[in-house]
């Protein structure tokens, strides 16, 4: 039986009291194998200071903050939208850190998160939004499932959690 999720956003001060929250998700991905920008071993006080920087930065609305809950409020999963671009984009924002907790994959949690993120992107006013995964990953499949053109691949462009190179798939979605 599959438990149903509510995707909403968290303004600043929510992002700040769910940093714990967050942080175990994080490091539950990066422990899977997530290639989401941290390298193994990921501490504790590394993952809370990066949620401490996008809780700031939600509460300046330089960024859009999702989260998937369970009906007991366990976050099992997060997406992040980056809206804190140069001038002469308004238009435009990057999708970032999509986290689905590996207990909670293959529920249509990340495809929830990613409706949710279009939808606030039209709230917002944007238009463009760009986003990355590792190419032939279940990321990417999800991506052009729901509708986002493939721009190309760079090799090497990163690495893995375990220090392995990988190439990673840009993408964009017009709204």
């Amino acid at each position: 039986m599959t438990r149903a999720v509510t995707v909403r956003r968290l303004n600043g001060d929510e992002a700040s009291r769910h940093v714990g929250a967050l942080t175990d998700l994080l490091i539950d991905c990066v422990e899977g194998g997530a290639s989401v920008s941290f390298m193994l071993p990921l501490s504790r006080e590394r993952a809370m200071s990066f949620w401490r920087t996008v809780a700031d930065a939600v509460a300046r609305n330089e960024r859009v903050l999702l989260i998937a809950e369970e009906p007991e409020g366990r976050i099992v999963g997060t997406v992040q939208m980056i809206t804190s671009l140069p001038d002469n984009q308004p238009h435009r924002a990057d999708v970032a850190k999509m986290l689905v907790h590996r207990s909670a994959r293959r529920r249509g949690i990340a495809q929830e998160l990613m409706n949710k993120v279009d939808a606030v992107a039209r709230e917002e006013g944007k238009t463009v939004l760009v986003l990355d995964a590792v190419t032939g990953g279940d990321a990417e499949r999800l991506y052009e499932r729901a509708g986002w053109q493939r721009v190309g691949v760079i090799p090497k462009y990163a690495l893995m959690p375990n220090g392995e190179f990988c190439a990673t798939t840009f993408f964009y979605k017009h709204l």
